[in-house]
């Protein structure tokens, strides 16, 4: 699998610059990783506390709208 860096994503696949795109993917990213982030925060309190999840968790994000399941 070839890893793409941040200058191969600011270009098409003709190879020409192309702005928009580049910014979309670098807004679904942080989308990503925020639901990340706060995915594992989740799991740690419950490990702390000394509670394991047993089933799906569903997350709607009230700002985009979005559901993360």
């Amino acid at each position: 699998m070839e890893i793409m860096n941040d200058k191969d994503l600011r270009k098409n696949g003709e190879g020409y610059s192309d702005p928009t795109a580049y910014e979309a993917i670098k807004n679904a990213d942080k989308e990503d990783e925020k639901f990340n982030k706060l995915l594992h925060t989740i799991f740690y309190l419950c490990e702390l506390a000394g509670f394991q999840i047993q089933g799906r968790i569903v997350l709607l994000d009230k700002r985009t709208g979005k559901v993360w399941r």
